[in-house]
C-alpha cells in the first residue's frame, strides 16, 4: 500500500467554511498558475501530510509577485473519526514571516 493510498478520504478541508474561502481568495490573489485550486488541492494536503508540516510554499516562480508564499493551517483531529485531519487555514505570509511554521508530527 502507497502513502497516497494510506491518507486516501483522511485530510480535508471543510470547503464551505470561512476558513477555506478566505483561503481559496489568498490562493488566487498571489497565484500565477492556472491550475484551480479544486485540481490541486489533494496534493496540497498529501504534500503537508508526509512533510509533517502545517504550511505550504507557493514558489516565487509561481507567484504573481515574484515572491514565495507560505500558507499555513491548523490541523484539527475529528472527533467523531480519529482518522480524519482537517485543515482549517490560518493565514497566509511572504518569506515564513509573522506565522509561526510548524514541523510538528502530532497530527501524523
Amino acid at each position: 500500500m502507497s502513502r497516497q493510498d494510506l491518507y486516501k478520504d483522511k485530510l480535508q478541508l471543510d470547503y464551505f467554511s470561512e476558513s477555506y474561502i478566505k483561503f481559496e481568495e489568498d490562493f488566487y490573489r498571489y497565484s500565477a498558475a492556472n491550475t484551480p485550486l479544486t485540481f490541486i488541492i489533494d496534493d496540497i494536503l498529501l504534500s503537508m501530510a508526509l512533510s509533517h508540516k502545517n504550511y505550504f510554499k507557493l514558489n516565487r516562480e509561481k507567484s504573481v509577485d515574484g515572491k514565495e508564499h507560505y500558507f499555513q493551517f491548523k490541523i484539527v483531529m475529528e472527533p467523531d473519526n480519529k482518522n480524519i485531519r482537517m485543515f482549517q487555514y490560518v493565514g497566509q505570509s511572504t518569506n515564513g514571516d509573522s506565522i509561526e511554521l510548524n514541523f510538528s508530527s502530532d497530527y501524523i
